[in-house]
């Protein structure tokens, strides 16, 4: 008789640790503020079918993960359909970063600002990565970042909003991770047949397992020592200020015994586990002699591999806390290792005391009857379970991106901008830049050409307008369509002397064909230049005057906002008022009405120069480029 299970609930929490060595699987539920664990089942790789944490057999790791999930599902006799999964830190990539935003005047802060600034910031951390990476091609994911400092006018602050200044400046720490590690962890559930609906970092679980948010005012550092990776995740002040990664695990002491003993890699494990005895240990090497020796002998033996180990999560440690921490908690198996702890003490500089085997914290959001939780190699399982069960993320559930679901993974409020970046569009596709202007000296006489301004991005949130600072709650349906670079601006010879011109002209003292493009710095010399100059006068005669738009001007990169106008008389002449001058601007000839960005290229700001902010005012309110202007409206773009 078939055994009876019931669906999943969604309350129900079910978290999948895909290891190196081995997949752990838990069940359980919130309860009265903890994490109740129903049931955990562990099963080791068959094969290597893993390296460095990062998924190497597909396949094969789904075979393991559903003879787990058959288990777990025997044991609750749940039907499980959701997974809260998390992606390994291998390849994991920190980069630190900051932007500043200048005004010509004093100026309130607003939380659009603070948008820009941060946004500013992420966009200098990957271009620092590109510039870093040997792999120019690679596609990362932005996991996440957090502001370390704030700046107003060069002092420091933790919140700047409402203030006022004439500088803002932000300094990051931003988290990347390669393409490849997402993708092959989507594959696997895939294979399984499960919905996602958690992904985080393992680091940030294993942090939300082993280091309460009551003792993150301390400068804390968690590292989760797995078989092929060690993931480290730092805090202090009350919040997690970066993460790193060292491919240098517990696998490293694993083949230094498989090496000098002459085992497999099953029995080297296996005498790992054992060092902590009194009793000697036995074991037959690969050409089946029997040995003996005392865990001493065996711990002298590793000894070289243990010190590199503790000196490399010490170097990690200290680059990325750029200090010595209050403590250090090791977790994952690779943390049980005799004297690892005193060697990474001893590396630091620090009390042997301040350093400590993760676990004794676990009980404080996790609880079973059944089970002992204080072992340090179930940080992860449980941290995955305990961060989407007790909402210490709010990515447990799906938001639809362009129709796909998203991949998330910051912890805290979820803004539009963040999952974006966070599913690989780049600062360029949430905000779009103008294309690049022309500037040549002609016949000794500076000329400026504007490029057209971008096409702004769409962005629509269950089917209405949104800016990148909208909040994304669960089940959030986005549609996003990116920003379009404008155009550059371009002009030929012939542009500039008339398709007529018969006369003698040269570029950089070079005879040139009328069809030849002008570039930005050339020196262009035309025979004839009254006749030009009288018949392009008279050319733009019939145009609106336009103010000269000095080429040292600079302006922000603010996002076109979507916004609710009021309905506009399309096609008919527009009388505003642009900067104190009254204007009278032409009806558009396809009858469209006439938008705040239409006048960016008359404002006389040059916008190749996205550095410092501007103003938008539309009757004295702030304005948006989409904006739809009406008649005697009092723009001041400045």
């Amino acid at each position: 008789m078939a055994e009876v299970r019931r669906e999943q609930e969604r309350n129900e929490i079910f978290a999948l640790d895909i290891g190196t060595r081995s997949i752990i699987g838990v069940v359980g539920s919130a309860e009265g503020g903890r994490f109740h664990v129903m049931a955990i089942e562990k099963q080791d790789h068959g094969q290597r079918a893993m390296l460095d944490g990062q998924i190497e057999n597909i396949e094969q790791v789904a075979e393991v993960a559903r003879e787990v999930i058959a288990r777990l599902e025997k044991k609750t006799k749940i039907h499980l359909t959701r997974v809260c999964v998390a992606a390994a830190g291998r390849a994991l990539k920190s980069e630190s970063a900051s932007f500043m935003l200048e005004f010509p005047a004093t100026r309130q802060i607003t939380e659009e600002l603070i948008n820009q600034l941060e946004a500013g910031a992420v966009s200098e951390a990957e271009h620092a990565l590109r510039e870093q990476s040997a792999l120019q091609n690679d596609l990362y994911y932005m996991v996440g970042y957090t502001v370390t400092t704030y700046r107003v006018d060069g002092y420091p602050m933790s919140s700047i909003r409402d203030h006022t200044g004439r500088s803002i400046e932000a300094e990051v720490v931003v988290t990347f991770l390669p393409r490849e590690v997402v993708e092959s962890l989507y594959a696997v559930v895939g294979k399984l047949g499960l919905e996602i609906a958690s992904l985080t970092l393992e680091p940030i679980a294993s942090l939300n397992a082993a280091i309460p948010n009551d003792i993150r005012l301390l400068n804390l550092v968690l590292v989760d020592i797995g078989a092929g990776t060690s993931d480290i995740a730092i805090c202090r002040d009350g919040s997690v200020v970066g993460y790193t990664m060292a491919t240098t695990a517990g696998d490293e002491i694993t083949e230094l015994m498989m090496r000098v003993l002459l085992v497999d890699f099953a029995q080297a494990e296996r005498i790992k586990t054992l060092l902590g005895s009194r009793n000697k240990i036995s074991y037959t090497d690969i050409l089946g002699l029997p040995h003996e020796a005392t865990p001493e002998e065996i711990r002298d033996m590793i000894a070289p591999a243990v010190t590199a180990l503790a000196q490399e999560l010490a170097k990690r440690i200290l680059e990325l806390n750029d200090k010595v921490p209050s403590a250090v908690f090791l977790a994952g198996g690779g943390s049980k290792l005799e004297g690892l702890k005193e060697r990474v003490a001893e590396e630091l500089r620090i009390e042997p005391s301040r350093v400590a085997i993760a676990g004794n914290q676990f009980e404080k959001n996790a609880y079973s009857e059944e089970y002992d939780l204080n072992d340090p190699e179930y940080a992860t399982p449980l941290g995955i379970a305990i961060s989407a069960g007790l909402g210490l993320i709010n990515d447990s559930y799906i938001i639809l991106l362009n129709g796909e679901p998203a991949k998330l993974f910051r912890s805290g409020v979820l803004i539009m901008r963040d999952i974006l970046m966070m599913n690989g569009y780049r600062y360029g596709d949430l905000i779009g830049k103008t294309g690049a202007n022309l500037s040549f000296q002609l016949n000794g006489e500076r000329q400026f050409f504007r490029a057209s301004l971008p096409t702004p991005p769409v962005i629509l949130l269950n089917g209405e307008p949104a800016e990148l600072t909208a909040i994304v709650h669960a089940g959030d349906n986005i549609r996003f369509t990116p920003a379009k670079q404008g155009a550059d601006a371009t002009k030929t010879l012939g542009d500039i002397v008339g398709k007529d011109f018969s006369g003698v002209a040269t570029i950089n003292g070079a005879s040139a064909p009328l069809d030849q493009m002008i570039h930005t710095g050339d020196e262009v010399w035309v025979d004839g230049l009254d006749y030009i100059k009288a018949l392009r006068t008279a050319e733009r005669g019939a145009e609106p005057a336009e103010k000269p738009a000095p080429e040292d001007a600079d302006t922000d990169s603010a996002a076109p906002e979507a916004a609710e106008s009021p309905k506009a008389v399309q096609g008919a002449k527009l009388h505003i008022t642009l900067n104190d001058t009254m204007i009278s601007l032409p009806g558009k000839a396809s009858g469209e009405p006439y938008y705040l960005m239409d006048l960016l290229e008359v404002s006389g700001i040059d916008f190749d120069h996205p550095n410092k902010p501007v103003e938008l005012l539309v009757n004295g309110k702030a304005g948006q480029f989409s904006q739809v202007l009406m008649e005697n409206d009092i723009v001041s773009i400045r």
